[in-house]
């Protein structure tokens, strides 16, 4: 039996990190490492390591891990910021910068970064043009491998972080997706369960390079995760 993958996962409160959390109970196939700045409630079953530092101290815990893949999972919106875009870049851009390079630096193989379908440097919106400036500058890392996942809507249940916009996008999800046809057809919503199923997924994939990973790819690696 071949040693579990192991697995660094910055991001561990929010949505994608909870589930990813999750997933990985049960599992011989991977070992779960959280870094995370405060303490985090574990799934009933988990059998993983949590690591609570300051962020400035990341980049130790990362070093001290020797990992063979970090997922980047971090995210705050514009609300908490208080809608001010130096507050949102201080997360979104450069503590996730601040976390790729540190897991460059520590040697680990791959790094997974959760960023959003449309995101482009370009963008005339700030969020996805933050995302997509983000995307170009793990790009130039170079690690071995990267895999960049851009979901589109996730539906999920989020804990203390009630979203009135996105709550009715969710429920509305079944039918707007029918109409996200051709290029549309990558902000098509996914439920978070399948996000996370990709993304263990592709830890599990040994070929180097730089990958982008959109809708229909992500629903892919899922069903390859599950045996479907």
């Amino acid at each position: 039996m071949s040693d579990p993958i192991r697995v660094g996962l910055v991001g561990a409160s929010g949505l994608v990190g909870r589930t990813t959390m999750e997933a990985v109970v049960g599992r011989e196939d991977f070992r779960l490492f959280a870094i995370s700045r405060r303490e985090i409630a574990l799934p009933k079953g988990a059998r993983m390591e949590v690591r609570l530092a300051r962020p400035a101290q990341w980049g130790e815990v990362i070093a001290g891990l020797n990992l063979d893949i970090l997922v980047c999972a971090l995210g705050t919106t514009w609300r908490k910021a208080g809608e001010d875009e130096a507050k949102f870049r201080e997360v979104d851009e450069k503590l996730v910068l601040a976390v790729a390079q540190a897991a460059k630096n520590a040697g680990v193989r791959q790094f997974v970064f959760v960023s959003a379908a449309g995101a482009n440097p370009l963008s005339k919106t700030f969020y996805m043009r933050v995302k997509g400036e983000v995307e170009k500058a793990l790009i130039k890392l170079h690690f071995t491998r990267l895999d960049i996942v851009r979901p589109g809507l996730l539906r999920g249940r989020r804990e203390g972080d009630a979203r009135l916009l996105e709550g009715i996008g969710i429920k509305l999800a079944p039918i707007s997706d029918l109409f996200l046809t051709g290029h549309k057809r990558r902000f098509r919503s996914i439920a978070v369960e399948t996000l996370v199923h990709a993304i263990l997924r592709l830890a599990k994939e040994k070929a180097g390079g730089r990958f982008v990973h959109e809708h229909d790819g992500l629903m892919l690696a899922a069903r390859r995760f599950e045996g479907k």
